[in-house]
């Protein structure tokens, strides 16, 4: 009877002990969450801006941030002591004149900074923060810049259903390409810079080939406007975000589409990978979604915007996320993609 009893109380035990392990397991779980939580939502806000942030761009070596707002101004930002370093802005030839910069850009050495107007491009010394050129355009809207991984080219799309490549050097139009293709909202070349990615109005996706300007493909699958358009850092992937609530990824070798992510509630208005690929951040709405770019799953959701974001970057390293929005704010996130 004393065995009995003896073996009955050390299985009780032992289903303690396995009781308990399995608790200081799980909390032991939750607060490497909620750190790596606060980590994530540990946020600084970068004010000054009078209008919309439209786009936001780090520079190459990750110090400085660029903004484009409404307000006709782009601003530069120290991204380590969050300080406006100095402010770029065109003068008005009228008074009334609404001049909105809707995008920015560095080239890949950090020297140039492109901004996308209403009707021409600006070309811009990033240290002397003087104008260098301006490439005249009379388009209805300049909406996204993009120079090519080498810096020669500067690809350009408007509200004129057109697509504008510049040489970056000479500053002299290259050339354009047409098509049905509706107000271009996006522009992003490829990593070897072979080819050109567009979104549009028209709800699609379109591939160009930089050397011959001709259409590669057509990639349909959204239900109504293409604002954002990046490829992955290994050129293997390419996201589209859309005016349909959705995040699309697609092969654009194939131009398979190679699957969706649901879950904003608005309009995805930007898409950017992390520099190692692992990692795809989405604007839309009032916040900004992480999601693991090869499960697919959502990591995790940046609340602290009071109206729509507009436009998100990551840092060189990986580190750190910008996001613009109507709120007239940047916000800089610690998200270290590499986790």
């Amino acid at each position: 009877m004393k065995e009995t009893q003896r073996a009955e109380t050390e299985k009780r035990s032992s289903a303690r002990l396995r009781y308990f392990l399995a608790g200081l397991a799980i909390l032991l779980f939750a607060s490497a969450c909620d750190a790596q939580t606060r980590q994530r939502l540990a946020t600084a806000t970068l004010e000054g801006h009078h209008s919309t942030v439209y786009s936001v761009a780090f520079s190459p070596d990750g110090k400085t941030l660029a903004s484009a707002s409404g307000d006709n101004i782009v601003k530069l930002w120290d991204t380590q002591s969050r300080q406006e370093l100095g402010t770029l802005k065109e003068q008005a030839l009228d008074p009334g004149d609404q001049l909105f910069v809707w995008s920015v850009a560095f080239s890949p050495d950090g020297k140039t900074l492109a901004s996308g107007r209403h009707d021409k491009i600006v070309m811009w010394d990033a240290q002397t923060r003087q104008e260098l050129a301006t490439l005249e355009w009379r388009a209805a809207f300049v909406n996204s810049v993009a120079f090519s991984p080498d810096g020669k080219t500067l690809a350009s799309g408007s509200a004129g259903n057109t697509i504008k490549l510049w040489d970056a050097q000479t500053k002299q139009e290259l050339g354009t390409l047409k098509g049905n293709i509706g107000d271009v909202n996006s522009v992003a070349f490829s990593p070897d810079g072979k080819t050109l990615a567009s979104g549009s109005y028209k709800n699609a996706v379109r591939l160009w080939e930089i050397e011959s300007g001709a259409e590669l493909a057509k990639l349909i699958g959204h239900g109504n406007s293409v604002n954002s358009v990046t490829f992955s850092p290994d050129g293997k992937t390419l996201a589209s975000g859309s005016a349909d609530q959705t995040v699309k990824l697609w092969d654009p070798q194939t131009g398979q589409e190679l699957g969706t992510l649901k879950g904003h509630i608005g309009d995805v208005t930007s898409v950017a990978f992390s520099p190692d690929g692992k990692t795809l951040a989405s604007g839309g709405g009032t916040v900004v979604k992480l999601w693991d770019s090869r499960t697919k799953l959502e990591l995790g959701t940046l609340k602290g915007h009071d109206d729509m974001v507009t436009s998100v970057a990551f840092s060189p390293d990986g580190k750190t996320l910008a996001s613009g929005s109507r709120d007239q704010t940047v916000k800089l996130w610690v998200v270290d993609a590499r986790q």
